[in-house]
């Protein structure tokens, strides 16, 4: 895991910032307030002060590297877009592993019919109209399917992990760009400070010029070349902290921060003491096979093909006979059905019979009917029914569909192999790449330290002769111009040796000291 390890107490933003930013645009228009009610004359307005400072005090609180990288953790985009699409790959895995849970489905409907139509409780044809209703419930498991489904839940798993790793890839990549972007400030922050030293350096020159000159002792044109410097001066100042407002508003872009949120970095005490590795700890070869172990992109790759392996294996099972087991209940209800109910008994006479001249009734016993409907409770009772079977499917001709997708699951496993490969060369190169960068940097850090140095005594000794009159405005300006750039030089070179040392330290340890 990626982690940058400060000694620097941090706290990261909060719901409290909205709040500042209110304070500010009110601190800029208070004291004007306080100045036109003449509020400067009571006694209270030393407490409106003492507030307004504290509150802007705690608004210029200063970021480090940690409390960057913290907040970025929190609310940098393409780090929540990431773990969105971690999110997705767990909800599909979850989603293919309740697919092995038998199904289970209910259905409830009624409906009127009128005209000619089936009774769906007699099965007869009526002419009247009448409401029915029916109500079921169904399920069905799959009891093989040669594993096309255990495959499916194994691909998805191994897609999830390796989501996890793209989501920490994300997030180490927003790390070591903070971190960059950090150095960046602080060297726009150290260049900013040599153009104040070269600026201030040109005033005094300038000043002790203009009292030569009313004395006498020089020309007017040295007193307008060093205003032609002071102005140059200026200009590359201005230049400067344009640079950092530049470098900040990057910084916030990547932390996502507020662009009227003040971000004031915090400052090592010297950049030279931040731990380097040496060049010896960071062999290219020995930091790419450490790389292999702990790059989250490389281990995402490798769960990926293992993924792509499992989807061929279950692409291969479906173009299989699937045995599967459904059972179902259900009944039906029609408000038009009657039944004959027994009401009582009676005697009917049917004729007479002659026994020796004596007649006889001849009867048979009846029974008395009346119709009615047949209620709600014994319908759903009588037309209850069940239904279990076991069905065989098998794939014969489907327009190759199942055929496609087995060879397409096989393509995507080669380009997945592909991508593995490609992913590795281009970390080896990078590895490479960087190390040689490494290893210029040091050479031009060296080099430009001793370029300061030279130009430093060159142009001490400039001075001297300068102050006693023995070298041109030109020429001392020259020299002078000679230090500047040399400095500026060495600023650059120095932050360009430490960015490249802290490259090959995260590809290495995937992690980044300051």
């Amino acid at each position: 895991m990626f982690y940058i390890k400060l000694v620097w107490p941090s706290a990261i933003p909060n719901k409290n910032l909205p709040f500042i930013k209110k304070w500010l645009r009110l601190s800029s228009q208070l004291p004007y307030f306080c100045y036109a009610m003449k509020l400067y004359q009571l006694p209270g307005a030393f407490l409106v002060f003492c507030l307004l400072f504290a509150n802007t005090g705690t608004a210029q609180d200063t970021w480090s590297l940690k409390r960057c990288v913290d907040y970025a953790m929190a609310n940098n985009i393409s780090i929540k877009q990431q773990d969105v699409q971690r999110r997705f790959a767990e909800l599909t895995l979850k989603q293919s592993q309740l697919s092995q849970i038998p199904t289970l489905s209910g259905n409830v409907s009624g409906n009127y019919n009128a005209g000619r139509s089936v009774n769906p409780t007699t099965y007869t044809y009526e002419t009247t109209g009448f409401f029915s209703s029916n109500a079921s419930l169904s399920t069905s498991v799959t009891l093989f399917n040669w594993f096309s489904r255990r495959n499916t839940i194994a691909s998805n798993t191994y897609q999830a992990h390796a989501s996890r790793f793209l989501l920490e890839k994300a997030k180490n990549d927003v790390s070591f760009n903070i971190a960059s972007a950090f150095l960046q400030i602080l060297q726009n922050n150290e260049q900013v400070h040599v153009n104040e030293t070269q600026l201030e350096l040109t005033k005094a020159q300038l000043a002790n010029t203009e009292k030569l000159v009313i004395a006498g002792s020089v020309p007017e044109s040295n007193q307008a070349d060093l205003e032609a410097q002071l102005a140059r001066d200026s200009a590359n100042l201005i230049t400067a902290q344009n640079n950092v407002t530049l470098s900040i508003l990057q910084m916030k872009a990547l932390l996502n921060l507020d662009f009227d949120i003040p971000f004031k970095p915090e400052i090592p005490a010297n950049i030279a003491n931040i731990p380097l590795p040496r060049l010896s700890e960071v062999d290219p070869e020995m930091v790419y096979s450490a790389s292999l172990a702990t790059n989250p992109l490389v281990r995402a790759d490798s769960l990926l093909i293992k993924a792509m392996e499992r989807s061929v294996a279950a692409a291969k099972g479906a173009m299989l006979p699937t045995l599967s087991l459904s059972a179902g209940i259900g009944t039906n209800y029609s408000n038009n059905v009657t039944e004959q109910v027994i009401t009582g008994f009676s005697t009917d006479t049917i004729g007479s019979v002659d026994v020796n001249g004596a007649h006889y009734a001849v009867t048979r016993p009846g029974i008395n009917t009346t119709s009615r409907k047949i209620p709600f409770g014994n319908q759903i009772s009588n037309n209850f029914q069940q239904q279990v079977g076991v069905s065989l499917s098998i794939p014969i001709l489907n327009g190759w569909q199942l055929r496609t997708n087995y060879k397409r699951a096989k393509l995507d496993l080669y380009n997945q192999q592909l991508t593995r490969d490609q992913d590795n060369q281009q970390l080896r190169q990078d590895i490479y790449t960087a190390h040689a960068n490494a290893v210029a940097a040091i050479q031009k850090f060296y080099a430009a330290s001793k370029g300061v140095d030279a130009s430093q005594k060159a142009f001490d000794f400039a001075t001297k002769r300068f102050n006693l009159g023995l070298m041109n405005t030109i020429d001392y300006i020259t020299t002078q111009n000679n230090l500047f750039q040399a400095q500026i030089n060495k600023v650059s070179a120095q932050y360009d040796y430490i960015f490249r040392m802290k490259l090959l330290e995260f590809y290495r340890d995937q992690k980044i000291t300051l």
